[in-house]
């Protein structure tokens, strides 16, 4: 359960932190006021190879490692959610084709996605289905050599800037729920509503508002039969082992979420002066910056550790993803907290990123999986079918 950075892995974490605070930091808020989709920034991700991080060689990636990803999702988490959610909600498209692909699909979209080429979409949640995933209705019936998909989905992110959206579907209602659903490439153009879509309507968020969280109504939509990921029923396996993988990711923006926070809070406290004094001179201030700074370490380690598992193919890639995105996601939302509270009235203001930071913080305990559901995974792990 131990790792090392390699230098290279340092190198990449020094990039990745430099490209953060160059090119992505300036325009952080103005981007998430305007709520316009960062395509500017999806060409900075692109320039600097980082969407080939979920990408195993083989296919045009850099190496495919989970680590590797985490060292850059928490340095452009530090200044950017809106940006860092574009590198995090893409691996949801890869990865159900790395995990049940064929070796035709796998060569056919996984170069364009470590290029940056195209983005991806992850359309599970419906409107009766969010944390009981596998009572989705959406239908998928088999018509020759294609499938004709009905339904609805809800909180389905990138949708409009996706070229491919990995569509789940139930193709046999007659089996236990969990057995019945399958999963389906969804070939789209960025930026246009598809034919068979009648109803594409963003959702107004609380944080993140420049990345489009969308709710689809569809009909009829012909996917052919090739475009099946693996078997009919193997959907929601894939679905949770995507899962697996995307709330490690998950996990790492949240320790950059907090360490940004904190960052910034720290350099607040050494340069504000109340009462003839830096503020950071205050004991109760400076116990509060003491247990921010535990606490994102403590998610730092457990994040770290959770991607060298998975890198090396551990037994306990669920639990371990489950823990890091539930303890690093609540360190995120108190430490944000906390640091709006260090800045007093300026942290409630929207010229500072804190009030941001913290807005974006609240997304992280609920996507890819509620923290009360991550503690339902960890308490299985301990108490098995009790």
């Amino acid at each position: 359960m131990q790792y090392e950075l390699t230098e290279e892995q340092q190198l990449l974490r020094q990039l990745a932190k430099k490209v953060a605070q160059k090119e992505i930091a300036p325009g952080a808020n103005a981007r998430d006021e305007r709520g316009e989709f960062p395509w500017g920034m999806v060409e900075v991700l692109r320039k600097h190879g980082f969407y080939s991080l979920s990408i195993p060689e083989q296919y045009g990636g850099s190496a495919g490692k989970a680590l590797d990803l985490c060292l850059v999702l928490e340095e452009v988490a530090k200044v950017c959610n809106n940006c860092v959610a574009s590198l995090t909600f893409s691996i949801l498209g890869p990865y159900p084709i790395l995990i049940g692909g064929s070796e035709e699909q796998k060569r056919k979209y996984l170069p364009a996605f470590a290029t940056g080429e195209i983005l991806g979409s992850y359309a599970l949640s419906e409107p009766d289905s969010g944390s009981d995933a596998a009572s989705l209705q959406t239908r998928a019936v088999r018509e020759g050599n294609s499938y004709i998909i009905n339904g609805s989905k809800w909180f389905i992110s990138q949708f409009d800037a996706s070229s491919i959206c990995i569509m789940f579907a139930r193709t046999n209602p007659e089996v236990k729920a969990s057995r019945g659903i399958s999963a389906f490439i969804v070939e789209k153009e960025p930026n246009k509503i598809p034919p068979w879509i009648t109803q594409a309507e963003a959702m107004p968020k609380m944080g993140m508002r420049a990345m489009h969280t969308f709710q689809l109504s569809f009909e009829n939509l012909r996917v052919p039969k090739e475009n099946l990921i693996g078997e009919e029923g193997d959907g929601f396996s894939i679905a949770m082992k995507t899962l697996d993988r995307g709330r490690i990711s998950v996990a790492a923006q949240a320790v950059g979420t907090a360490q940004g926070a904190l960052d910034y809070a720290t350099h607040y406290a050494i340069n504000r002066k109340q009462f003839g004094v830096p503020i950071g001179t205050f004991q109760g201030l400076r116990f509060m910056l003491a247990d921010m700074a535990i606490e994102t370490e403590a998610a730092r380690q457990l994040t770290y550790m959770a991607a060298s598992h998975a890198d090396r193919n551990g037994p306990n890639v669920t639990l371990y993803g489950a823990m890091a995105k539930c303890f690093a996601s609540d360190v995120a939302m108190r430490v944000t907290t906390q640091a709006v509270q260090i800045l007093g009235g300026y942290g409630y203001i929207r010229d500072f990123p804190l009030e941001r930071l913290m807005r974006d913080a609240k997304a992280l305990q609920i996507y890819e999986g509620t923290n009360e559901i991550q503690r339902v995974v960890i308490s299985r792990s301990l108490l098995g079918k009790l």
